[in-house]
């Protein structure tokens, strides 16, 4: 009777291959050790001071030589130039997230100190020292951003349909394009230069409306969205719209039943684009919608009606600072760059849900 033994098994790191985890433990180490050296150098140990982009440089770089040492030795020298090639795309998507993730710590850090229940539910009326909040501020944001989103959506919207649909490289469809680029790329405190000087003019020097400042920024905001909406509809194929004709529909229910349906999901991208453009200016909504420590929600009142925004909360708290405690507003300037963060994240959340709720439904047969 013969018996058969079962062929020995490679081990893995002397098999010509690394196993899966190896990388992956590199990195992790790398990590790991760049944030130890840096905690070190953080001599105060406040966790606001401790240098994150720093870390993810410094542990990049260590990981990329880690991973050319270990795959050089365990490996071949073709794999060991694969990796080390697949280390600099990951450490180029890396360095281009670095400033993101610098200024999420930062805001975080330094502005949880301050994201309380009193922030979201007091204005500064009569606060001269520690305490108060910015729900005058969020609620400025909140409305002159929705009528700016209200008055530029239609009209970019409609623009970029008329270049696709109706346009075809017509003199005007050109001269449109011309402007919109040319519009893109105007400073801010231009816009509100000109909604300010239209608005003077008619009531008079000093006015100050929170419906000024929507007018501004939906200066800003129109051209992003038209330029945005405006791609989107052309990667729509044609043939979607011939067989729509086809069947005898006109085309204005075309475009309204086949071409924006099929589009919608990166139109409401583009949307969420403009928003975030605009939701942070600061110098348009100076010159329009002033500033006030009093909760105001009409924006259209024109007697002392100026109007906070997160913004200029943000600027005049971390520029004017209260005497007494500096520190109060510092961490009131903070929390506001927090919210913002906040406010931009809940509604992208809340356009990715519209887009997949209101995107066609591929069915399968």
């Amino acid at each position: 009777m013969t018996t058969t033994t079962a062929p020995e098994k490679n081990v893995a790191l002397t098999a010509g291959h690394l196993p899966k985890w190896v990388p992956w433990a590199l990195f992790a180490g790398s990590m790991t050790i760049a944030a130890i050296v840096f905690i070190v150098a953080n001599a105060s140990g406040d966790i606001a001071e401790f240098n994150i982009a720093g870390t993810l440089f410094f542990g990049m770089v260590l990981y990329i030589a880690l991973v050319l040492v270990v795959s050089g030795i365990a490996e071949s020298r073709r794999h060991a130039i694969d990796r080390l090639m697949t280390a600099l795309v990951a450490f180029a998507f890396g360095l281009a997230c670095l400033p993101l993730a610098s200024v999420l710590w930062t805001v975080v850090s330094s502005g949880i100190a301050r994201f309380d229940a009193e922030f979201f539910s007091y204005s500064m009326r009569n606060v001269l020292d520690a305490g108060g909040g910015a729900v005058h501020a969020i609620w400025g944001t909140i409305i002159i951003t929705a009528l700016a989103t209200v008055i530029s959506v239609p009209i970019g919207l409609m623009t970029a349909i008329y270049l696709v649909e109706y346009g075809a490289g017509n003199r005007l469809s050109k001269a449109i394009t011309f402007f919109v680029d040319v519009m893109t790329g105007i400073p801010s405190i231009v816009a509100g230069l000109f909604i300010y000087s239209v608005f003077a003019l008619i009531f008079g020097p000093g006015i100050r409306m929170g419906i000024m400042g929507a007018l501004a920024l939906s200066v800003l905001m129109i051209p992003v969205v038209v330029r945005g909406s405006e791609e989107m509809l052309r990667i729509v194929p044609n043939e979607l719209r011939e067989a729509s004709f086809a069947l005898g529909v006109p085309k204005w229910l075309t475009i309204m039943k086949v071409v924006l349906p099929t589009s919608i999901a990166g139109i409401t991208t583009s949307i969420m684009l403009a928003i975030a453009r605009v939701i942070g200016e600061t110098a348009p909504l100076l010159l329009t919608a002033g500033f006030t420590h009093n909760l105001m929600l009409d924006a259209f009142e024109s007697n002392n009606g100026q109007m906070m925004t997160l913004p200029v909360f943000a600027y005049t708290q971390y520029m004017y600072p209260n005497a007494s405690n500096p520190d109060a507003s510092l961490d009131r300037a903070w929390a506001a760059a927090l919210t913002l963060i906040v406010i931009v994240m809940v509604l992208n959340l809340l356009a990715r849900l519209i887009a997949k709720v209101f995107a066609p439904k591929m069915t399968g047969r």
